[in-house]
C-alpha cells in the first residue's frame, strides 16, 4: 500500500477518533484509570490503554468508518480494511515514538503515548508484543492446546500488566510473574465471555484439545443457547482462569497505597466477571455475561481483605 502524505483528517476528526477509542475504557471488566490515582498515573494508564485499544480495534476490524486512522498512519483510507497493512503502519509509527526514523508519531494516540514513554523510560517490547498478537489473530483462528493459548496471551495480555508495573515504578521479577498470571487470566475470562462474538470473526479461543475432551464441536458454539457439553467446557476454562487469578491477592499485597486499590480492581474485575459467567449457568452463547457494579465492588473488597500485607 502506497503511503499518502497529502491527506489527513481535520484536527476535530483526529480528536474524535482518539476520544472514541478511549471511551471504550468504560466497557472493560475492570477500572482502567480510576480517579483515585495520581494524575500522572492516570495519564500514563490512559495513554497505554488508548494504544492497546487501537491495536485491538485494527486487529478486530472495529475502526470507525471513513478510514481516518489509516490516513493518520500515512495510508490510503481503503487500508483501514487491511489489518496487516494497518498493523505494519502502526508499528512504524510506534518506532517514531521511540525516536526512530520519520520524525514525530502521526497518530494522536501515539503522540499522547510519547511523553509517557519518555517520562517512564518504557521500552518498545511490550508495545510490539501487542501488535504481534493482533498479527497472529489475522493468521491463527484456532488453538490446538492450552499451551498454545498461553503463548498467545504472553503477547496479547501480559505486556499490559508489565506496563502498569513500569508506569508505577514497581516492577520486580516476582511481581511480573504474578502480573503475567493475572493478565493471562483476564484474557481467558474475555475469551470465555466472548465465545459468540469471537466465532462471528471466525476465531475460537477455546483449545481444540479441550473441545474434544468435552465433546464440543464448532457447530455447538453456533447455537443460540449452550448445551450441557458447552457449559461444561466453559466451566472448565473459567476454573483455569480462577486458578490464575489466585496469584492476584499476593500481588496486591506486595504494593502499597493507591496502587494496591488499582491492582485489586483488576483482580476483582476478573473474579466478578467469572461470577457473572457462573450465574449464567456457563451459557455464554446468547452474549457475554457482565458483572454488576455492586458485584465488582464486592470482589474488589474481598481481594483487599485477603491480600497479605508486606512491610
Amino acid at each position: 500500500m502506497r503511503p499518502r502524505r497529502d491527506a489527513s483528517p481535520t484536527a476535530p476528526d483526529a480528536r474524535a477518533q482518539a476520544y472514541a477509542t478511549l471511551g471504550k475504557a468504560r466497557t472493560e471488566n475492570f477500572p482502567v484509570a480510576p480517579s483515585f490515582l495520581p494524575r500522572a498515573w492516570r495519564d500514563g494508564l490512559m495513554a497505554v490503554y488508548g494504544y492497546a485499544r487501537l491495536v485491538d480495534d485494527i486487529g478486530d476490524g472495529d475502526l470507525a468508518p471513513g478510514g481516518h486512522d489509516a490516513v493518520l498512519l500515512g495510508l490510503d483510507p481503503a487500508a483501514a480494511d487491511e489489518p496487516l497493512a494497518m498493523l505494519d503502519a502502526l508499528e512504524a509509527d510506534l518506532h517514531r515514538v521511540f525516536g526512530g526514523p520519520g520524525g514525530s508519531p502521526r497518530h494522536p494516540l501515539l503522540q499522547a503515548l510519547q511523553p509517557v514513554v519518555r517520562g517512564h523510560g518504557l521500552t518498545p517490547e511490550p508495545f510490539l508484543g501487542l501488535i504481534e498478537a493482533n498479527r497472529r489473530d489475522q493468521r491463527v483462528t484456532r488453538y490446538a492446546t492450552y499451551g498454545d493459548l498461553l503463548a498467545y496471551c504472553e503477547l496479547s495480555a501480559n505486556p499490559v500488566g508489565r506496563l502498569v508495573l513500569s508506569l508505577t515504578g514497581t516492577s520486580t521479577p516476582e511481581r511480573i510473574r504474578r502480573s503475567d498470571a493475572v493478565c493471562t487470566a483476564l484474557q481467558i475470562v474475555e475469551h470465555v465471555q466472548d465465545v459468540a462474538e469471537d466465532l462471528g470473526r471466525d476465531r475460537i479461543y477455546l483449545p481444540a484439545q479441550d473441545m474434544r475432551r468435552f465433546h464440543v464441536a464448532e457447530t455447538d458454539l453456533k447455537a443460540h443457547r449452550a448445551g450441557a457439553s458447552v457449559r461444561s467446557l466453559v466451566a472448565f476454562e473459567a476454573e483455569r482462569a480462577r486458578d490464575l487469578l489466585n496469584e492476584g491477592p499476593p500481588l496486591v499485597g506486595s504494593v502499597h497505597g493507591r496502587l494496591r486499590l488499582l491492582l485489586a480492581g483488576f483482580v476483582g474485575g476478573g473474579r466478578a466477571a467469572l461470577r457473572a459467567v457462573t450465574a449464567a449457568g456457563f451459557d455464554v452463547l446468547p452474549g457475554p455475561p457482565k458483572p454488576t457494579r455492586s458485584g465488582l465492588l464486592r470482589e474488589v473488597a474481598a481481594v483487599l481483605r485477603t491480600a497479605p500485607r508486606k512491610g
